[in-house]
């Protein structure tokens, strides 16, 4: 059963803040509540391919998440459109070329598509996230938060999510 809601979060656990996509998707998936968790799938990788094209058919929203050396701090949100671009290979694809291939594979447009971009500043192998970038890894969060309870409630399900109240 395909859920409704996708957050694809890519980037490499092992190469500093290059893990901040992976762990915004834990940390949102963590402090979500069960009616949240149940229309919402996840998928971590090393990076977008176009086979991830599959993974966005039947989908109301999708959250992307990564790391970025040019987003402004704490964080970046945009709306990225289908467009070809020299990423376009098999083996790695910018947020525009996923959505792209999507349309040329189905025949219609992907999905609503959100990017959020976490600033980070040092991407070397074997060095841990940074502090700066944890930092932007909790504001981050924190928006993402928000993102699912909106998406959420244009479904018509409303979970009270974690540091919310809800009235009586």
């Amino acid at each position: 059963m395909t859920r409704p809601l996708l957050v694809l979060a890519w980037g490499n656990l092992s190469r500093g803040d290059d893990a901040l996509g992976p762990l915004c998707l834990a940390a949102l998936r963590d402090h979500l509540p069960a009616l949240a968790l149940a229309q919402i799938d996840w998928l971590e990788e090393h990076q977008l391919q176009v086979e991830h094209a599959l993974d966005l058919l039947g989908r109301q929203a999708v959250l992307l998440v990564d790391a970025s050396v040019t987003a402004a701090a704490p964080f970046e949100v945009s709306a990225p459109e289908p467009r070809r671009d020299a990423s376009f290979t098999s083996h790695a694809l910018t947020p525009q070329a996923l959505l792209q291939v999507f349309a040329d594979v189905h025949g219609v447009p992907p999905p609503p598509a959100t990017l959020l971009a976490i600033r980070g500043e040092a991407f070397e192998l074997g060095e841990p996230v940074g502090p700066l970038a944890l930092t932007h890894l909790a504001q981050a969060v924190a928006w993402a938060q928000g993102w699912v309870q909106a998406e959420l409630a244009g479904l018509g399900v409303s979970p009270a999510v974690p540091g919310q109240t809800r009235g009586r």
